[in-house]
């Protein structure tokens, strides 16, 4: 398909994002498309593993594209939107699941849907320029694709830190947080491809010593907080400005979610457990959350000034994250 190009190379299958023009935001074809090239290659034995890469250098994929999900949401169609993230949270898992090698090279913007693919590679690159994030919260959503599965995972506190700021992490903070596991110049990443086109092992998947992750010496102990007041309350008593204001622009419930969200997948044991609480929110957001008025403010009339009206207390993050019934995500063993 025309945004992404499927193919095998030597001993490996190949799948690059093409949409530069478009930081290879994620659409739902090519969610399925990518899903569909995995089944294709996972008893193939002349696919010995898989290399994932984005074209350009400003994004390997920075995030779903969602504004097809917006407009059907406005028109009162709230299905499209639950097609695309179960079908795409179905892919997160063939990636995370895979029983070949999947190796994932990230430069630039790595944010929602990319981490969703290239967070859940078994083998995961980063280079200087690589800025990956969880930016839901700001749109009104909830880290999804698996995201609060890799923040429960992430040391101390620096999951909750990220779910509810959405901040940005270079090379040293993704691999210190768990998002990533090597360190590689991106100059040297045509040549590692080509090795693992021509061998198809990982022989040739060495890193570089890993820059300093900034996040090992931030005193994050404020989200440790039970609630999203409590945490705020105790930013403000520690004069931590810098997250605050982030606290203070993103929605009320996507951060109060969030929060449980990661704390909640602190106890699964695949990730398949947080990929169905996470579609829980996901499948209600049209109707029921800050989502299309985050969407509209950041990405349709970019005025930046959402006008977060809905409610954040703990009835709503329980009714929103409670069981689907019929429409709950549902996982086979094989996948």
């Amino acid at each position: 398909m025309a945004d992404l190009d499927i193919r095998i190379a030597g001993r490996a299958g190949r799948i690059t994002l093409t949409r530069e023009r478009a930081l290879n935001a994620l659409t739902h074809d090519m969610a399925r498309a990518l899903h569909q090239a995995l089944d294709g290659w996972r008893d193939d034995p002349a696919v010995a593993l898989v290399v994932i890469d984005a074209a350009g250098e400003r994004a390997f994929c920075a995030g779903g594209d969602i504004a097809a999900v917006y407009h059907a949401g406005v028109a009162g169609d709230h299905q499209r939107g639950r097609a695309f993230f179960c079908d795409e949270y179905r892919m997160n898992a063939a990636i995370a699941t895979f029983p070949k090698p999947v190796v994932a090279l990230m430069q630039g913007f790595v944010m929602g849907g990319g981490v969703g693919i290239g967070g859940h590679a078994s083998h995961r690159i980063v280079g200087d320029t690589t800025r990956i994030a969880m930016p839901e919260s700001g749109i009104g959503l909830i880290p999804d694709v698996g995201g609060s599965w890799l923040l429960g995972r992430a040391p101390g506190r620096i999951g909750e830190y990220l779910a509810l700021t959405g901040a940005r992490m270079g090379p040293g903070d993704a691999i210190h947080a768990g998002f990533a596991d090597l360190y590689l110049p991106e100059a040297d990443w045509p040549d590692l491809i080509a090795g693992l086109e021509r061998d198809g092992d990982l022989s040739a998947l060495t890193g570089k010593p890993v820059p300093e992750a900034a996040l090992d010496r931030r005193d994050l102990s404020a989200f440790g907080g039970r609630h999203l007041p409590d945490i705020v309350a105790a930013l403000e008593a520690a004069g931590d400005d810098e997250p605050l204001a982030a606290l203070r622009r993103n929605s009320p419930l996507s951060m109060a979610a969030g929060l449980a969200l990661v704390r909640a997948a602190r106890a699964d044991e695949r990730m398949q457990q947080a990929l169905t609480r996470e579609y829980r929110f996901t499948a209600r957001a049209t109707a029921e959350s800050d989502f299309l008025e985050g969407v509209r403010a950041q990405l349709i009339d970019k005025d930046r000034s959402p006008r977060w009206t809905a409610r954040s207390d703990e009835e709503m993050v329980r009714a929103l994250l409670a069981p689907l019934d019929q429409d709950e995500l549902l996982w086979e063993d094989a996948e």
